[in-house]
């Protein structure tokens, strides 16, 4: 007899409740109803039970119709993304071809148009032999035919082909493909060790720490002296939407009037823009804040050069540290308190670097996907190395700077495009140390159109490869010990600013197309989808915010290889390209946590009358006229897209690869070159910087 596995009167919350009741009838014609209690009578009906066939008709039809409905906005989406094709790059309306100055960029553009002719060339070829049924990649076991075999002079060509394909074409692209994948490994590993480092910090707590209150002294007359001199420098060039904005900022830190200085470091060759920034000191001025206007005639080397000449002026020898902030950062009251109590009692301490937190991080597509990779680098990059090296690149802005390191090191140099990575390597060099702090933000923008952060994009990648070849031999030659030239040459150098978009820009753009070409090279699923969806879902964790956009950041980051790959050539060769600053456009976006409190506004008609007397006649009448022209000025101007021939190039080029991948019947492939292709195009018609509703 087969063994009870009836265990329902295990569980106490199905025990029987109350005495049951047997009615038992001498007449067998009626049955015997056993009830185990009062409630047994009125428990509920299932739900399904209680459907008739008209509720499940309605169920079917909201289903249908929100499937439908879904349907619908994709159709419309796609309807949208082919008007707006057909506008800007059939019709050019409200379009501006990107100008290529380089004869790199030239190059490496006919390169890819090189690549997308042959590809549409072998697609036509590969769908003819397709369609007449020779196609012999599907089944490994066939062989290439005899020459008794060959059915006419197209299939001797489709079958010279395939010979030539196994034999030379493979080969060196399986070789190339395999060096690639083993530098996106690397790569990986070395992601995945800062993302593990970075976990450790969080676990145990790991964070630099003030110890008590540098800011108390029991000694009134000497209360004075915990305050340093801080010299505050903010370099902008023609900022005409957010320097009022860092200016006011910077004014309202929280720090004695006599034990600091701020510079504003004009390097506009707008005069109106000159006058409104003097306007925005001389307010400042009257409000008893130690500020001074400077303005160089001759406007050399950049950014570093607007530091030097002001490093240069004699009343700098009085003040212990600088702190610099560019026009759109708007650093909190308190960051001095927070950031220059660490050099106390630590000599070697150079530089203390500050987080950056972004106003419109949330504003559109490419925002979202800036702030993802800014919180990683920040998280993970700056905090990992800042714990456990005590080095890393200095972010040029939101930072606090020790004078005496910077004139060890041999002050800012005009020679690169990155004049904070180069200070940071050189201080590096002397022995200095450097503190990053996490929990210290700093309000700022990020580019909002992908024209600001292409160029952005590009100085900082083709920097640092330009630095790189100028600093070579001073690592080499250096005292510091051989681990740390080590982390310099091979780590910060080599494997983060060149490596890196060479195997992206190389494996995804290039390699992966072509082996949709020639099957005999084909790269593995692991390395088109799991690694790098693994290597992304690491890189989202910092910002646990933007995991909906894990797809569109592993897909955009893919497309700006292209943009990062030209910087690192340009800067790797000394091209013309490797020593030109674009300034970065800014929208001037404000926040409810920023600076710019309601009071300030409220006071500033007050405070105008009190600006009118520091005035001179001249430079009254010139900020009334500049006043009227700019309430006179339309508010909104007309867009103006460009196209990118890069970008659209590799776009075919990828569909081209997607629609020779179903001729094999390779899946993975296929959605990933359509997903790239579509995402190619839109960052080739400006798409990725529209606004989102």
């Amino acid at each position: 007899m087969a063994p009870s596995l009836d265990f329902s009167n295990w569980w106490p919350k199905d025990a029987r409740k109350g005495t049951p009741v047997v009615v038992k009838m001498e007449n067998p014609n009626y049955s015997v109803v056993e009830i185990d209690g009062p409630d047994a009578a009125f428990r509920p009906v299932e739900k399904n039970r209680g459907k008739n066939a008209k509720q499940v008709t309605w169920v079917l039809l909201l289903k249908a119709h929100r499937a439908v409905g879904c349907l619908a906005w994709i159709a419309s989406l796609f309807w949208a993304l082919l008007g707006t094709i057909k506008k800007r790059l059939i019709f050019r309306q409200d379009v501006a071809m990107a100008s290529e100055k380089l004869g790199k960029g030239k190059l490496l553009f006919t390169v890819i148009k090189a690549f997308l002719v042959t590809s549409l060339t072998i697609l036509a070829f590969e769908v003819v032999a397709y369609l007449k049924g020779w196609h012999y990649f599907r089944n490994p076991s066939l062989h290439i035919p005899r020459s008794t075999d060959i059915q006419g002079l197209l299939h001797l060509v489709y079958v010279t082909w395939l010979s030539v394909r196994a034999d030379y074409i493979a080969p060196p692209i399986q070789a190339l493909s395999k060096f690639c994948v083993a530098l996106f490994l690397i790569q990986s590993v070395d992601r995945m060790i800062l993302s593990l480092g970075c976990f450790w910090i969080k676990y145990k707590k790991i964070k630099p720490r003030i110890e008590g209150d540098p800011f108390k002294s029991d000694d009134v007359e000497e209360s004075a002296y915990e305050y340093p001199m801080v010299l505050v420098q903010i370099p902008m060039c023609n900022e005409r939407e957010v320097y009022e904005q860092s200016i006011s900022a910077v004014c309202q830190l929280d720090w004695p009037k006599d034990r600091l200085l701020v510079q504003v470091l004009d390097d506009s060759d707008d005069e109106s823009i000159q006058y409104l920034i003097k306007a925005e000191v001389a307010k400042w001025n009257q409000k008893g804040v130690n500020i001074i206007y400077r303005h160089r005639l001759v406007r050399t080397g950049y950014k570093a050069g607007n530091l030097k000449s002001a490093m240069s002026c004699e009343y700098v020898q009085a003040y212990e540290f600088v702190a610099i902030f560019d026009a759109d950062f708007q650093p909190n009251p308190d960051f001095l308190k927070q950031t220059v109590p660490h050099f106390k009692d630590n000599p070697d301490l150079g530089l203390v670097q500050a987080r950056w937190t972004f106003v419109n991080k949330d504003e559109n597509l490419l925002t979202r996907l800036q702030n993802i990779n800014l919180c990683f680098h920040f998280e993970v990059e700056q905090q990992v190395n800042g714990v456990f090296l005590n080095f890393f690149g200095f972010n040029g802005t939101a930072g606090v700077w020790r004078i005496k390191a910077l004139e060890e090191s041999g002050g800012w140099l005009e020679r690169t495009t990155v004049e904070d990575m180069d200070i940071a390597v050189r201080a590096h060099l002397n022995g200095w140390k450097f503190i990053f702090l996490n929990d210290v933000k700093v309000l700022c923008e990020v580019p909002e159109s992908y024209e600001a952060y292409r160029k952005q994009q590009h100085r900082w990648h083709s920097g640092p490869m330009h630095l790189f070849r100028l600093c070579l031999p001073a690592i080499i030659t250096s005292k510091i010990a051989i681990w740390k030239k080590a982390n310099l040459i091979l780590l910060f150098f080599l494997l983060r600013k060149l490596i890196l978009p060479f195997y992206s820009f190389t494996l995804f753009c290039i390699i992966l197309p072509l082996t949709m070409f020639v099957p005999e090279a084909e790269l593995p699923v692991w390395v088109i989808c799991y690694v790098p969806v693994f290597m992304s879902f690491l890189n989202i964790l910092p910002s646990p915010k933007s995991f909906p956009f894990i797809v569109p950041y592993l897909l955009f980051e893919n497309t700006m290889s292209v943009t990062k790959f030209n910087a690192m050539v340009s800067g790797l060769f000394q091209l013309g390209s490797s020593y030109e600053w674009v300034v970065t456009k800014k929208a001037g976006r404000s926040s409810e946590s920023d600076l710019l409190a309601s009071a300030e506004r409220e006071s500033k008609i007050m405070n105008q009358l009190q600006i009118q007397r520091g005035a001179s006649e001249s430079e009254l009448a010139e900020l009334n006229r500049l006043k009227e022209q700019k309430e006179a000025a339309p508010v909104s101007v007309k867009r103006v897209n460009k196209i990118y021939r890069k970008e659209l190039t590799l776009a075919f080029l990828l569909l081209t690869a997607s629609v020779r991948s179903l001729l094999s019947a390779q899946g993975v492939h296929f959605y990933f070159l359509l997903f790239q292709g579509v995402t190619f195009l839109l960052v080739g018609l400006d798409l990725i910087g529209e606004q989102m509703s």
